[in-house]
């Protein structure tokens, strides 16, 4: 055993650094021991180089049309064939991963933030505060979340932005819905009540004390939730209300590959196992994540 290994592993706890490295190294062990989880890890890691490594891959860019090479079969020359353009639709895939991340990434930079301080608000202050904050949740709940993102892509108008923002507004009840939870769960334990006789004002006490509490089950809550972020995001470029053509969003080439269903099957198949894997991977991901952080699974 090396010296650092042995150090993270000493049972005594020298420093609070070293507690924290402690129980991050042996939440690594316990997320390795999940081949799933590892292969979600795996399959997300690879999407992330093949987005940042696109230009490389595709140097010519995913929008180079050429009516010569419409509708080619997967070929040493073109991999995963071309579409009804001409234009590999390799290139367009991985300038698509790009796109994806993106609308992921921003979907949970923005709903995250929104359901902790909507959930931690209402479930410290309780009453009427409470009861307010939970019927307006209840009122995005009652909706689809495609659905929902549907009306509100509708009264925005189409595009990625306008996207993104509609997601966003149906990806954060669920995660109000837990931070409320969590929040009831701790605001009557002995810290809270030790700070609040301090003089600590509810500000603080729900940002230093209950939001750090909350994150663990948030941050599974939101790698979890990154599957359905991905559908709605293909379903609203599948009705042509996403990204806009000629982006190579990957619900678009699904859309575009429908009318070729029986002639050039690839057009549709590739994008959709992409939208597949990258959704089974965050899943995969999301359950290595809860078994680590979630302390009731142990």
């Amino acid at each position: 055993m090396s010296g650092t290994r042995a150090w993270l592993l000493a049972p005594e706890t020298r420093s609070p650094r070293q507690a924290a490295l402690q129980r991050a190294y042996l939440g690594w062990l316990r997320f390795r021991a999940n081949p799933l989880a590892m292969f979600g890890l795996a399959v997300l890691a690879a999407l992330i180089v093949v987005a940042v490594l696109a230009p490389v891959i595709a140097p010519g860019g995913f929008d180079q049309q050429s009516l010569d090479t419409r509708l080619l079969p997967p070929s040493g020359a073109h991999w995963f064939g071309t579409d009804d353009l001409g234009r590999d639709i390799l290139a367009r895939l991985v300038y698509g991963a790009r796109i994806t991340l993106m609308i992921a990434s921003l979907v949970a930079v923005i709903a995250a933030p929104i359901g902790l301080l909507v959930g931690t608000t209402a479930g410290y202050f309780g009453g009427w505060v409470d009861a307010v904050l939970m019927r307006v949740n209840d009122i995005f709940l009652s909706f689809p979340g495609l659905i929902l993102a549907l009306g509100f892509v509708a009264a925005l108008g189409p595009g990625i932005r306008n996207a993104i923002i509609a997601i966003a507004l149906t990806a954060w009840p669920p995660i109000a819905r837990l931070a409320r939870a969590e929040t009831l769960s701790i605001r009557k334990a002995d810290y809270i009540a030790a700070v609040r006789i301090q003089g600590a004002s509810p500000l603080r006490i729900i940002t230093r004390h209950i939001v750090p509490m909350c994150l663990p089950s948030v941050v599974v809550r939101i790698t979890l939730n990154m599957a359905g972020i991905i559908l709605t995001a293909a379903g609203l470029g599948f009705l042509g209300l996403g990204a806009q053509p000629p982006m190579p969003e990957w619900g678009s080439m699904l859309s575009t590959g429908r009318s070729h269903l029986t002639g050039a099957w690839w057009l549709s198949a590739v994008p959709g196992a992409a939208i597949l894997l990258t959704s089974l991977a965050f899943n995969l991901l999301g359950d290595g994540l809860r078994d680590v952080l979630d302390p009731r699974s142990e």
